[in-house]
């Protein structure tokens, strides 16, 4: 089925109660304040069309949850797809996950940090544009509770090598052991589901914050 254009999203559908713009948030945004009570909070960075988002929000009611997706194309499914499930403890906002985490999250307010298949930026002069700097690992370290944990994936194995690196030596995080069932139908994310049946490699890294 033909995805439905921005133009009849609009038209269609009020998403309002769960897509709000980057600038529309309080600073700092403190999760207990924004969702109205203290639970534990779980941030993904670019949710995409807002698979894991609704699937991680439904299976854990306890939790609240907030994507930052930074096309709001993206953006808007993802809302569509949260208002569809009724989910009410997830929103999404559209705008830009360096900004979000840089300039409104304070300090040790995430327990689970989701950063699923970001954009490799393939040639080596691009580099620079990853998500995945030194900079900002330090700002997820900065946001992580402690006990909370950071999960990176990408089906990029050099992405994934010089990203683990990369926050082994520029953060005090500590890397754990992932274990998976990789068997069956379930998958995290749309991407992680192109990617498994057609046989390719899914990287994935976890750390936690002491």
């Amino acid at each position: 089925m033909r995805r439905k254009s921005l133009r009849a999203i609009r038209e269609q559908y009020d998403l309002s109660g769960y897509l709000v713009e980057l600038e529309q948030l309080p600073r700092p945004l403190v999760p207990s304040q924004y969702f109205g009570q203290e639970r534990p909070f779980e941030l993904e960075i670019g949710s995409g069309k807002g698979l894991f988002l609704s699937q991680a929000a439904a299976a854990t009611p306890e939790h609240w949850f907030l994507g930052v997706e930074i096309s709001l194309r993206y953006a808007m499914y993802t809302a569509l797809r949260l208002l569809k499930a009724q989910v009410a403890n997830a929103r999404v906002v559209h705008g830009d996950a360096q900004r979000l985490v840089a300039d409104y999250l304070p300090d040790a307010v995430v327990w689970q940090l989701h950063i699923y298949f970001p954009d490799p930026w393939w040639k080596k002069r691009h580099h620079k544009r990853r998500l995945m700097t030194p900079a900002f690992a330090q700002q997820l370290q900065r946001v992580l509770a402690p006990g909370g944990e950071l999960h990176f994936w990408t089906d990029v194995a050099e992405y994934f090598q010089a990203a683990r690196d990369m926050i082994e030596q520029s953060t005090r995080l500590e890397p754990l052991p992932v274990e998976l069932d990789e068997s069956g139908e379930t998958f995290r994310t749309h991407f992680e589901r192109r990617t498994r049946l057609e046989g390719r490699t899914v990287y994935r890294a976890r750390f936690r914050r002491s």
